[in-house]
């Protein structure tokens, strides 16, 4: 009964906790589509003609929950096409379109015909702008998509507006003129920084997971080498806290390298330099640590069975904070800024699009204080680590004296028996040695059941002792056995 208790509690509490996070992850896509209008795009109309009409009529017919919002600014508020890119730049829109100065007119000019239509530039008629290393596999669907989708409406709306007046005005037998009539314009694409790489779709997903996981790895070895070298009882706290931070900062210095290098080894085209992969580099640097730090915490309050359960979840609510923008997820999954993934990405997005996503204000920040707050706890950690450590090695020292001592009181009371016997001329010859055999048979069982009892305290005083999840280690023979302890050395 006992057993199928425990089978029914642990198979609902794991059903609870992976329902629980399916749904939490589900509901920050749910409905994504329907979230689009959130997405603002910048619309300038520096033509000022039937050009910059036929675009307002064109997103008068997609307007909705499913088309990014159309927000027209002034020219006066945006003086130059490159006040645009920089509005782009600073995130203050997703993207960006506008109509070239004098489009309209140079369009009209061409339909006659001659050298106006020889010379006419399609390319300098609507321009849109984005950056691709924004979300890469968002934008371009739910940006370069619509606002491709926005030019084509365009376009359509154009020949409504002027298809009878420039028929009127069109030159037939010009080849160059009937050009312009059939295809005005051809929508220029400025890509602030082109992210077309396969790699980009893991960024914000397997890249995040694995950090995180291999961080697991990393605290359950470094546990696992100050277990097995019984450090928490050899040395003082503080020089413990100093070695064991300075092991965990080249084990995740060493692997935010390798997953930089990778990152960089399967870059592609992708245009990206070296200063990007050193900045790479050390923020992702940042992120490990820190990540370290608070899988540290967790798992040192944590009992170890919620060990795994809250690995799991530790990683799916911070892969979820970066999962899509916040813009086309519903507002609760907003306290994800609070998250180590969605800021280190948010600095990343940064680093790779060479300071157009200047989010460092609050992401650095956050970062830092979630370090400093870990390498804090982390330091009760070690406290707690080492007042357990005292604890096992006493508790085990007075076994080993309980032991010691039922064994020889055992001896001394077969001792003094056997001693009576003689004296009243029993226990000798073959009786004697066989009376000799029982007593020692009664020493080694006595011997034996304490050992018994000292290994069920010991292990009953382990079970408390939480130091979190510990591996062991391809290469652990501790050669300072008779090392001096370090109080001896003043420590």
């Amino acid at each position: 009964m006992n057993f199928l208790k425990a089978a029914s509690l642990n198979f609902i509490l794991l059903q609870l906790l992976f329902l629980g996070l399916f749904c939490y992850i589900y509901g920050a896509i749910w409905r994504q589509a329907f979230h689009l209008s959130n997405m603002n795009v910048l619309f300038v109309d520096y033509d000022g003609g039937i050009l910059g009409t036929a675009v307002r009529d064109a997103y008068k017919t997609l307007q909705g929950n499913t088309f990014p919002s159309l927000q027209e600014s002034s020219p006066d508020q945006f003086p130059a096409p490159a006040d645009v890119k920089e509005a782009v730049c600073k995130i203050h829109y997703w993207g960006a379109i506008y109509t070239s100065s004098g489009a309209s007119q140079r369009l009209a000019n061409a339909l006659p015909g001659g050298v106006a239509a020889d010379t006419y530039n399609r390319s300098d008629v609507l321009t849109f702008v984005w950056n691709e290393a924004r979300y890469p596999t968002i934008v371009d669907s739910d940006i370069e998509e619509s606002l491709t989708t926005l030019s084509s409406a365009a376009r359509i709306a154009y020949s409504t507006l002027n298809g009878t007046g420039a028929l009127q005005i069109l030159n037939s037998t010009d080849p160059a003129a009937i050009s312009v009539f059939t295809n005005p314009w051809s929508l220029t694409n400025i890509n602030l920084q082109p992210t077309s790489q396969g790699s980009r779709i893991i960024y914000n997903t397997l890249v995040i997971i694995l950090i995180l996981i291999q961080e697991f790895f990393y605290l359950g070895t470094i546990n696992g080498l100050y277990a097995s070298f019984k450090i928490y009882a050899k040395l003082y706290p503080h020089r413990i806290i100093a070695y064991r931070n300075g092991i965990s900062l080249a084990y995740t210095c060493s692997g935010s390298l390798c997953v930089t290098g990778a990152i960089w080894a399967f870059r592609g085209s992708w245009d990206v330099n070296a200063n990007q992969f050193v900045l790479t580099w050390m923020v992702l640097w940042l992120f490990a640590h820190l990540n370290f730090l608070w899988l540290d915490v967790f798992t040192i309050w944590t009992p170890p069975q919620y060990v795994p359960m809250l690995l799991i979840s530790w990683i799916i609510l911070n892969v979820t904070s970066i999962l899509v923008p916040f813009e086309l997820a519903p507002g609760f999954y907003r306290w994800g800024y609070a998250l180590p993934a969605h800021e280190v990405f948010q600095v990343l997005l940064d680093i790779w699009s060479k300071g157009c996503n200047p989010q460092l204000y609050h992401a650095l920040p956050v970062l830092f204080v979630l370090e400093l707050i870990g390498l804090a706890l982390g330091v009760v950690g070690v406290y707690r680590r080492c007042h357990y450590a005292v604890i096992l090695e006493e508790a085990a020292e007075a076994a080993f004296r309980d032991k010691v001592a039922v064994a020889v009181a055992t001896e001394r009371r077969l001792i003094a028996e056997r001693k009576q016997r003689e004296v009243e001329g029993e226990g000798e010859g073959e009786d004697g040695v066989t009376e000799e055999k029982r007593d020692e048979s009664e020493v080694a069982d006595v011997v034996r059941a304490e050992s018994r009892e000292l290994q069920r305290k010991h292990t009953k005083v382990a079970s408390e002792c939480r130091y979190g999840p510990a591996f062991p280690l391809a290469f652990n023979k501790d050669e300072s056995e008779d090392s001096v302890d370090s109080k001896s050395q003043g420590v």
